[in-house]
């Protein structure tokens, strides 16, 4: 999928993106002084450096369709003993990214908060949360969170739903969910079937 078939990316400036990545050696030399960042996703995942893609991608998809990925990731690997807190987590992160309300987004973070942060589920909902204008109790002055904030937790959970039960099985997931999120990216869905317990 080229750059133009990439249209969730096509405003990002990778002079934006780049510092927050904290990229270092070969994986940052690679794409360094590039300006697109579809280029620079495809040199990443070419060259192996896949959790860098991940992060990459989680950046430079806007806010929604970035919790929208991590949903489905978090989904892909979800074992069936999911405690209810995660699963309640990850109902609310796909209810933000339909209703962007500031009482769902709150909810999802409460969830988090319930789930432990502990996995991709309550990550995925503590990303819908930092989408937000503030991270202030209600009531309170507002405080933004920094740019950053919600890809980085788009980061963790998908790279806590890449090891979950075999983490020898995180190369082949990665790739999957970097198919998923350029499908995102493309406007489709990025829907992955639940990965089987074996």
């Amino acid at each position: 999928m080229n750059s133009d078939q990439l249209a969730k990316m096509r405003s990002v400036r990778m002079h934006d993106v780049f510092p927050r990545l904290g990229l270092t050696g070969e994986s940052a030399a690679l794409i360094q002084g590039e300006g697109d960042a579809a280029t620079a996703l495809g040199r990443l995942e070419q060259a192996g450096f896949l959790g860098e893609a991940v992060k990459l991608l989680a950046h430079a998809l806007p806010n929604r369709e970035a919790v929208w990925w991590a949903c489905m990731c978090s989904h892909h690997t979800t074992p069936a003993d999911l405690p209810e807190a995660d699963r309640a987590a990850a109902q609310a992160a796909e209810q933000w990214v339909r209703k962007q309300t500031d009482e769902v987004r709150r909810e999802a973070f409460d969830h988090a908060q319930r789930a432990g942060f502990g996995t991709a589920e309550s990550w995925a909902a503590v990303a819908a949360f930092w989408s937000g204008d503030s991270m202030s109790p209600l009531g309170q002055p507002k405080v933004p969170p920094a740019p950053h904030l919600a890809a980085t937790a788009v980061t963790g959970a998908i790279a806590l739903a890449s090891v979950r039960l075999h983490p020898a099985r995180r190369e082949d997931r990665l790739r999957r969910f970097l198919a998923s999120g350029r499908e995102i990216a493309g406007g489709g869905v990025g829907r992955m079937e639940r990965e089987e317990d074996r």
